[in-house]
């Protein structure tokens, strides 16, 4: 979704910046000449292709979490890596656009670096929660950092990284406009019961791991409720029929329009709780990893919570059910504290607001963080 939001705003301005070359990993390249359209090439997705990027690597193969789980996919990253960096090598970007994923970046920017090409990091890793040491190949390999949270840009300027906080992609995100009535016709929800989405990541590995368990919080709340399973666009439909059986869980296609009308949410950590937070709808955050994928990365962690909402507003706007902590019994224990009208559940619609405040255009500008991303790397391309 980010580099599609990119993609958008640079060809959207490329008119009065003609002249520039970019190439972008996941996702983003391209070769401009004056009044030539830029061209895109890199790692991507659906939207990515859908705004105009020649996919050289699905984004699907790389979506993988977890150490021990990486190091079984090792050498089919490696090759795809090798095939992205020959195909820059054919095509000769004027510029290099990484965005997140760092374990596969850095060395993607390494690379671009080597061969003389500027390299833009949008969407910065998260080197201030764990590995600080590795900002060093921010500093290394890397002309400009994007960042979409406020409190990155001073911890990456403080490392001696160029950094600019361009506000968050999800900020002012509208709620969406479908009606409750007409959601409901369209996914046979029974209208008149509260809704639960439930978000158990966008990776099969994070699904595997955290689905179990919400689909017994979900049996244990029982048929009160109606259950909606947005289809990350990186998961296969049949993937979560088969895990879900035959629960009475509905799936569906966004995620927005399912938190916009749930009375709750229970939601894995990373970027579906900024949309929780968008979409004002309260929630629980859950997580779960491999034993030795949490022995090891609990020593490294250096940030008090795991929820990114949590984070932005430094204190615990949503509890976080983590690893052990993680049962249904303590998932349905916290939801009905927030599903019923009272303090609990104001304070923290409240918390969501103020983060979802403070994601807000950096300055008060009115342009969408893409565009001020847009603008920030076509300056540094000289204009």
């Amino acid at each position: 979704m980010y580099g599609a939001q990119l993609i958008r705003a640079m060809q959207h301005h490329a008119t009065t910046h003609a002249g520039t070359a970019l190439v972008g990993s996941p996702g983003q390249q391209s070769s401009a000449s004056e009044a030539a359209p830029l061209e895109f090439f890199g790692v991507g997705g659906e939207k990515m292709r859908a705004a105009g990027c020649d996919t050289i690597v699905d984004a699907k193969d790389l979506a993988v979490v977890g150490i021990s789980e990486i190091l079984g996919h090792l050498p089919k990253i490696w090759r795809l890596f090798h095939q992205l960096v020959a195909e820059a090598g054919k095509r000769r970007p004027g510029l290099a656009i990484v965005i997140d994923s760092p374990a596969f970046n850095w060395r993607v920017a390494r690379q671009m670096k080597k061969r003389g090409i500027p390299v833009v990091y949008y969407v910065c890793p998260q080197f201030w929660a764990w590995r600080q040491g590795r900002v060093r190949l921010l500093r290394k390999y890397v002309d400009k950092a994007l960042v979409i949270f406020p409190f990155e840009e001073k911890f990456y300027r403080d490392h001696g990284v160029d950094a600019t906080f361009v506000g968050h992609p999800l900020a002012g995100l509208p709620k969406p406009a479908i009606t409750r009535e007409a959601y409901a016709a369209e996914h046979r929800l029974d209208p008149a019961k509260n809704w639960i989405t439930l978000m158990p990541g966008s990776r099969v590995k994070e699904v595997r791991m955290n689905l179990p368990t919400i689909l017994q919080s979900a049996a244990k709340l029982g048929g009160e409720y109606e259950f909606l399973l947005p289809v990350a666009p990186t998961l296969d439909r049949c993937f979560l029929t088969s895990l879900v059986g035959s629960q009475p869980i509905h799936l569906v296609s966004e995620s927005l329009p399912a938190l916009a009308h749930s009375r709750a949410g229970i939601v894995a950590s990373g970027t579906a709780t900024v949309e929780g937070a968008m979409m004002g709808t309260p929630f629980v955050m859950v997580y779960r990893v491999t034993a030795f994928t949490y022995f090891v990365g609990r020593r490294t962690v250096k940030v008090p919570h795991f929820a990114m909402v949590n984070l932005i507003a430094g204190k615990e706007i949503v509890p976080e059910l983590v690893q052990h902590d993680f049962t249904a019994e303590k998932v349905v224990a916290q939801l009905q504290q927030i599903i019923a009208d009272g303090p609990a559940r104001d304070q923290m619609i409240l918390g969501l607001k103020e983060v979802k405040d403070r994601l807000g255009h950096p300055g008060g500008d009115r342009l969408h963080p893409a565009d001020q991303a847009s603008e920030a790397i076509f300056k540094l391309m000289g204009g």
